[in-house]
């Protein structure tokens, strides 16, 4: 009975595996990747000569399944492609602000170097070196006008000093001449009295 016992308990065992391995490899027909499809195919495929015989329910399954894997992928296809369109089109949006920033900085820039000064548009540059030529210019013409006027005050001051000896040497003179005539007069007037 013992024998009997373990000889049942034995053949439940395989039985139930034999059941279970169908049963994974009907699931892996049903829900397996394609390897796991073909691979089941191959196994259950009776031999005959050199060739596999395969049950047409089988390639009909693999069919559909491949099918449906196909049309799966095509479908994801298409979502990555939208989705590549899709930032490409956020690129290019990206850029055209980015541009258009540029665009703008490129304009506040050039309105910061420039303004209008006497109803012209002008850098500030060159304005700053205009500027300081000018500045430049009105200070040697001043340095030049403060040479020639120091220069002509010095050459006044001779002149002044030289006409002021001149006049005191004209009175002295003036006197001179004066005490000259005097005494002529008086010489003049003498030898008239004398004569008389």
């Amino acid at each position: 009975m013992n024998k009997h016992l373990v000889f049942l308990a034995l053949t439940v065992t395989l039985l139930s595996g034999q059941l279970l391995a169908q049963e994974t490899n009907e699931n892996a027909l049903q829900s397996g990747t394609i390897d796991e499809q073909f691979d089941y195919i191959y196994g259950a495929s009776n031999n005959y000569q050199e060739y596999k015989v395969v049950r047409r329910s089988f390639l009909d399954r693999l069919k559909s399944n491949m099918l449906d894997s196909i049309q799966t992928m095509r479908g994801e296809v298409l979502e990555l492609k939208k989705d590549v369109q899709t930032r490409q089109d956020s690129i290019r949006s990206i850029q055209n602000l980015l541009a258009q920033t540029e665009s703008e900085k490129q304009e506040a820039i050039a309105a910061k170097d420039n303004f209008n000064f006497l109803g012209l548009g002008i850098q500030k540059g060159v304005y700053s070196t205009f500027m300081w030529v000018l500045v430049g210019a009105l200070a040697a013409a001043l340095a030049l006008f403060s040479f020639k006027y120091f220069r002509s005050f010095s050459k006044i001051k001779k002149a002044e000093k030289d006409l002021s000896e001149l006049q005191e040497e004209f009175e002295q003179h003036r006197k001179n001449t004066l005490e000259r005539e005097r005494k002529l007069k008086r010489e003049l007037i003498d030898a008239q009295m004398g004569k008389s």
